[in-house]
């Protein structure tokens, strides 16, 4: 596990270098990027379309293996894992919330929550399980089925099944995209107390300025590299450096102080 300082860092990618393609078809999605990511964090992960931000999680949570560089999760090299390896990395010790609940419908709350550790061949602490469904707000839920709760709390399920395996690390993919304001409010609110309370680390893409705002930092990215960083963020100059960052991407200009412009 990466440690500077005081820090200790649960995930990091050291000049990860990701193309898809070959020759003159080749497109590099993430061009020498370096980033940790520290336990106990909330970290969020902008930048205009195409800039590299799901590639870089999909890197950073073994779903892709980068062209070049390196990938650790609490000291273990994700680079040199097969594929087998990392299933089973991810399913013990990686939490995912994405867009879509993906949830089962046959199954009740509870057992949409614990269906990981029964993947995983392991025992459900009936107590732990309950606190965290409680936690997330379902408690009075737990033997309903997906049809039977709205968006926002099908996004709870789905975090509470990320909380349950007590993972090092939860990527959270456009976690608010399908859910209306108030429904998005609450599960941003339930990820940021993940951290504070439980010591989460997080690691969340979004287009969102609001809801980058709970992350104790935000990423920026563009064309493929981390260009700015923001820490205790908030809504209008995560705003206010988007722009300015999508207005410098579309002028097609690789080369510049990006740091400086963007924090003008």
């Amino acid at each position: 596990m990466y440690q500077q300082g005081d820090t200790v860092e649960v995930v990091r990618l050291l000049s990860v270098r990701k193309a898809y393609g070959k020759d003159r078809a080749q497109v590099l999605a993430l061009d020498d990027v370096t980033a940790g990511f520290a336990r106990g964090t909330f970290t969020a992960v902008m930048g205009p379309s195409g800039s590299g931000k799901s590639t870089l999680l999909h890197c950073a949570a073994g779903l892709d293996k980068p062209t070049s560089g390196t990938v650790t999760l609490g000291g273990t090299d994700l680079s040199v894992m097969r594929e087998v390896e990392l299933t089973k990395l991810r399913r013990d010790r990686i939490g995912f919330v994405f867009q879509a609940f993906n949830l089962l419908p046959a199954l009740d709350v509870e057992q949409n929550v614990t269906l990981p550790l029964r993947l995983a061949g392991r025992r459900a602490d009936p107590a732990f399980v309950r606190r965290v469904i409680e936690q997330v707000g379902l408690g009075k839920r737990r033997h309903h089925r997906p049809s039977e709760l709205s968006g926002g709390q099908q996004q709870r399920v789905a975090i509470a099944r990320a909380l349950v395996t007590h993972p090092e690390v939860i990527f959270a993919d456009e976690p608010t995209g399908a859910l209306d304001t108030r429904s998005a409010q609450e599960v941003l609110s339930l990820l940021r107390d993940a951290t504070n309370v439980s010591r989460q680390t997080i690691v969340m893409v979004t287009h969102d300025p609001v809801a980058a705002s709970y992350a104790d930092r935000v990423l920026f990215l563009a064309d493929g590299r981390v260009v700015d960083e923001l820490r205790q963020p908030n809504p209008d100059e995560v705003a206010r450096r988007m722009t300015a960052l999508v207005a410098r991407t579309e002028q097609r200009s690789p080369e510049g102080p990006w740091l400086s412009e963007l924090t003008r």
